[in-house]
């Protein structure tokens, strides 16, 4: 049997990139799926790439950005398969690339509402759903900036870390009603992304173009990983694994059993946490127990 057999799955931003590759994944592992981004064009090579492999799936046209797009979203997936069992919520956009003191007001306000007030409208109306069947996953994307600086990519980083600490705390408060959450971090992927940090030369920093100079041309498994993390995540071997931030590409989660993510549950790793004298010493006192 499919890891995702009888789910019904919403993808957002599922036109490209790390999104389409989900989509077809979970698609493949036997769930209905929801694609959802801005551009038909992109949603329909999409959803064909899917359905050409002989499984079917729903395309909705949006930008999370929009409440109300989002209700239309999340009533179109309720109207097909009469249940929401996974959210991904992958939409985002760069926003813009260069020093905050220079950055337009308006670009950097517009990627703090896609990419956390979107991943926000989209939990918020699923949730209901999730709690009424007490069960449910929710994998949100993070990214570069969200554990540690990124020069030139302030509105970006300060999206991904708020979505990071959005997803602790949401998961303790869903938790009593078997609803896990969870962050991605993925890694340098080829996508759209990277190709504007190149494009931004200087203004994006040395540092980053090295890295997206050397993760331009990527092996045929590039979303391999990530894929695969959101698959662990919206099935059923994921288990009670909630509230953590997991980096595809170094957390060795391919690995864990269920001791393991017991475990992991028992301690505050893969979490945001200020690193001083007294949170170090809860840590140490916690590993004696």
């Amino acid at each position: 049997m499919t890891r995702l057999s009888a789910r019904a799955a919403i993808i957002t931003g599922a036109g490209r990139g790390l999104g389409q590759h989900v989509a077809q994944a979970f698609a493949r592992e036997g769930a209905s799926v929801v694609l959802c981004a801005r551009s038909e064009s992109e949603l329909s090579q999409a959803a064909e790439a899917i359905r050409r492999s002989g499984h079917s799936c729903l395309t909705v046209k949006g930008d999370i950005g929009d409440p109300k797009a989002v209700d239309a979203l999340v009533q179109a997936a309720l109207s097909a398969y009469g249940k929401i069992d996974v959210l991904v919520n992958n939409a985002a956009i760069q926003g813009p690339i260069g020093p905050l003191a220079e950055s337009d007001e308006l670009e950097w306000t517009q990627t703090i509402q896609t990419n956390l007030l979107g991943t926000f409208h989209c939990i918020r109306r699923v949730l209901p759903h999730m709690i009424a069947a007490r069960k449910g996953k929710i994998i949100n994307l993070s990214g570069g900036g969200a554990t540690a600086a990124r020069p030139n990519f302030s509105a970006y980083a300060v999206s991904k870390a708020a979505i990071v600490r959005l997803t602790e705390t949401l998961a303790e408060e869903v938790a009593f009603f078997n609803v896990q959450v969870n962050a991605i971090a993925p890694g340098i992927l080829p996508t759209k992304m990277l190709k504007e940090i190149i494009a931004a030369g200087q203004r994006a920093g040395e540092v980053e173009i090295e890295g997206a100079l050397s993760a331009q041309n990527p092996a045929p498994a590039s979303f391999a990983k990530a894929t695969a993390l959101a698959i662990f995540l919206a099935s059923d071997g994921s288990g009670g694994l909630t509230g953590k931030l997991l980096s595809a590409q170094h957390d060795g989660w391919e690995t864990w059993d269920q001791e393991q993510i017991d475990r992991l549950m028992r301690q505050p790793w893969l979490t945001l946490r200020r690193l001083d004298e007294f949170t170090l010493g809860k840590l140490i006192d916690h590993d004696k127990t």
